[in-house]
């Protein structure tokens, strides 16, 4: 691979790259949460009944949990640009797929080929970032992917919604498509090539076979779980998941590149952010997901209403990840996390302590209090993830940074359906519970870093 300049791109040159992995972001982000508005119209519009419809979500994401790892690792091979650039030609044409579907068979069939894509784009954009923004500076681009992934995250459904007021259900896929042609340009011009290495690390491929079937039974048994699928097959998947899982990590401590990156969990900063995301990630999702059953079914709340009460939350979010990407190179992220993780927990047991009638400020500062404060620890935990890993291990580092997101967010989805399944109309409230606690618990672990070294 060609050499590169080995502290970040030139100014001009940089804009160009860092715009490429937004759009590219943006695009795998959102369509991880844009369907799920749509899928009562693409159902009745493709004659599939409700239940089947959400494999519509669930192939997408079950397709980048499973491929993640095992991207990042090609990327740490043959190139993070490479890559990257591959998953936007998947992506784009797979969107148009999606777009040109006729039947839920191929619909899904679309769906995991576009979910490699989306997890081509979010397994190397980290490890990107570390090569185009110079490491005086690496902090304000791990602010700006932090952003991103606030703001798509949060904003899908709501943008979902607005494309679907004025187009058919087919625009939420084919708007991807100009899109991935112009990041797709944008990258074939600005993206840097890794610095070249001796050795490449070698593919196993029982390695990744074993991947997929972890990760996928993780994901199928957490998604079963919270659609009430039965007892019997639920603990079937975690019996396989945990004989499989643990042949898995037994071969991973064996070889001497593994393709899950047990090796960094051995460098305790980069242990310590990954669990501080996995219970961060879970706490977000639990309140994400249960506060709209609040405010509309408990408060009466319309959905217009609901909406705009929950936008506070990634507005605070876009103002504080780029502020907190600028702090990143002042103050220990050890720090910066948990203080940001403290003002989140206080912020979701605020809401759990909600009046019984509150008013609209009651439930905005609260929003804003827990916005903040995730955006606050996020870009620090991001930045801490990929630097604390050694350079050449960039690729592995970033995809373990997006594996603890999505088991997060999986994980607190699957919790909402327990909290409401055991509490009924208290579930909510048991729920923000909850993810009150295990924010605290990540302020705790956050914590922990502040005795270790910035990098490795």
């Amino acid at each position: 691979m060609d050499k590169t300049n080995p502290d970040g791109l030139p100014v001009p040159a940089r804009y160009g790259a860092i715009l490429t992995i937004v759009i590219g972001l943006t695009m795998a982000v959102l369509d991880g949460a844009i369907a799920n508005v749509a899928l009562p119209t693409i159902a009745q519009d493709l004659q599939a009944s409700p239940a089947s419809s959400i494999w519509i979500v669930n192939a997408y994401q079950i397709a980048i949990v499973v491929s993640l790892l095992i991207l990042s690792f090609l990327g740490d091979m043959f190139g993070y640009r490479r890559v990257y650039q591959c998953g936007l030609v998947l992506f784009t044409l797979t969107s148009l797929f999606c777009a040109l579907s006729d039947s839920l068979f191929t619909l899904t069939l679309a769906r995991v080929a576009q979910g490699f894509g989306g997890a081509a784009l979010m397994s190397v954009n980290t490890a990107l970032i570390r090569l185009i923004y110079p490491h005086s500076k690496l902090g304000r681009g791990m602010g700006i992917n932090s952003f991103v992934v606030a703001v798509a995250s949060a904003a899908g459904p709501t943008i979902a919604a607005a494309i679907l007021s004025v187009a058919s259900w087919q625009w939420l896929f084919l708007i991807n498509v100009p899109l991935g042609i112009i990041s797709l340009l944008l990258a074939l011009k600005f993206l840097p090539a890794n610095a070249a290495r001796g050795t490449k690390p070698k593919f196993d491929l029982p390695s990744a076979v074993m991947n997929a079937l972890t990760f996928g039974l993780l994901i199928t048994a957490l998604s079963g779980f919270a659609q009430g699928h039965s007892a019997s097959l639920i603990a079937a998947e975690v019996i396989a998941l945990l004989v499989i899982g643990w042949f898995f990590v037994r071969r991973q401590l064996r070889l001497p590149v593994p393709l899950l990156p047990v090796d960094l969990l051995r460098i305790p900063l980069f242990s310590l952010s990954i669990g501080t995301s996995v219970c961060s990630f879970c706490a977000q999702m639990l309140a994400l997901v249960s506060l709209p059953f609040f405010l509309q079914s408990t408060l009466g709340r319309s959905e217009v209403e609901t909406g705009l009460l929950l936008t506070p939350w990634p507005l605070a979010t876009m103002v504080m990840a780029p502020l907190a990407g600028y702090l990143i190179e002042r103050v220990h992220a050890g720090l910066l996390g948990a203080l940001g993780l403290v003002m989140f927990a206080g912020g979701l047991f605020a809401l759990a302590m909600l009046p019984a009638t509150p008013t609209d400020s009651d439930i905005i500062w609260r929003m804003v209090l827990c916005g903040a404060g995730f955006g606050l620890f996020q870009s620090p935990n991001n930045h801490t993830i990929i630097t604390s890993a050694p350079p050449q291990r960039s690729g592995g580092a970033s995809g373990m940074l997006g594996t603890a997101r999505l088991l997060g967010q999986s994980t607190g989805a699957a919790l909402v359906a327990l909290m409401f399944n055991f509490f009924a109309d208290s579930g909510t409230h048991t729920s923000l519970l909850v993810a009150g606690s295990l924010a605290t618990l990540a302020a705790i672990i956050s914590s922990l870093r502040i005795s270790q070294p910035r990098t490795a």
